[in-house]
């Protein structure tokens, strides 16, 4: 049987993460990658036997590598804070590891949950990331701030998981608008070489919002399906318009000192 590794980012996650490490307590080692969370996140992940590695962040692409640099075993299974795996995807990969693998790098399902009830369309399931099981060596990530790719570094080719994993991407509406603005700041790095304009962000938000709650089929998610459009509409919106705005570098307009006529005059305030 080979031996796995489970690595699992986390920042401010105390809500989640006891959860996550103890849906893998089955791999051989658990290594939490934290970049300097400010709640008890690496407390209750050493708790729980994970061993916390902290790593300054500069991006989730860089931040994969380094993880996967700090894994001891072979095999690596990566696990986001606010996934779970489920028994069933448990069997799967240990009976994949209790034989030569077919494979070098594994697509793994994931089922969402959100506003109380299974997501089945918005594209949301089944839907994958990255692959998240795969051999050390056999892949590595680009360094894109948000939404990393990947390279395999192997001639074979990618195998996939039948049994899902769960995310439970958001405990509430206040975590949809702050991860909406995190994501979006850093994804308007992406768009350095492309031309800008605020109707053309209105333009892809518009888009944004069509594809997920019409083309993906979120109108059949009720409420749910509708916010997650939204959400995807304000990222996309706001993901242009702080581009935009970078390029213009607005600045306030100028302002004096004001006083009493006929005691000092105005003077420009000194920066």
């Amino acid at each position: 049987m080979e031996k796995i590794s489970v690595y699992i980012l986390a920042y401010n996650e105390a809500q989640k993460i006891a959860d996550a490490v103890a849906s893998v307590l089955w791999a051989d080692e658990i290594i939490v990658i934290d970049s300097g969370s400010t709640d008890a996140t690496a407390e209750i992940a050493a708790r729980l036997g994970a061993r916390v590695v902290q790593i300054p962040f500069h991006g989730f692409g860089d931040l994969r590598n380094r993880a996967v640099e700090e894994c001891r075993h072979d095999w690596i299974f990566s696990l986001d804070s606010d996934e779970r795996c489920t028994a069933e995807a448990r069997d799967e990969v240990l009976s994949i590891l209790s034989s030569p693998p077919a494979h070098d790098a594994y697509l793994v399902p994931r089922r969402n949950y959100m506003m109380g009830r299974w997501i089945k369309g918005s594209g949301w399931y089944p839907n994958f990331r990255q692959p998240q099981l795969f051999r050390k060596g056999a892949m590595r990530y680009d360094t894109q701030p948000v939404h990393e790719g990947y390279v395999l570094l192997t001639q074979r080719p990618l195998g996939k998981l039948q049994s899902a994993i769960w995310q439970i991407p958001f405990r509430n509406l206040e975590e949809i608008i702050a991860k909406m603005n995190r994501y979006s700041s850093l994804g308007a790095a992406k768009l350095a070489s492309q031309r800008i304009s605020m109707g053309g962000a209105l333009g892809h938000a518009l888009w944004a919002f069509i594809k997920h709650f019409l083309m993906k089929g979120g109108y059949k998610d009720g409420w749910a399906g509708f916010v997650i459009a939204l959400g995807n509409f304000e990222g996309t919106f706001y993901r242009y318009a702080k581009r935009y705005e970078q390029l213009k570098g607005w600045s306030p307009p100028p302002q004096h000192a004001l006083r009493r006529e006929g005691r000092s005059g105005t003077q420009p305030v000194q920066g």
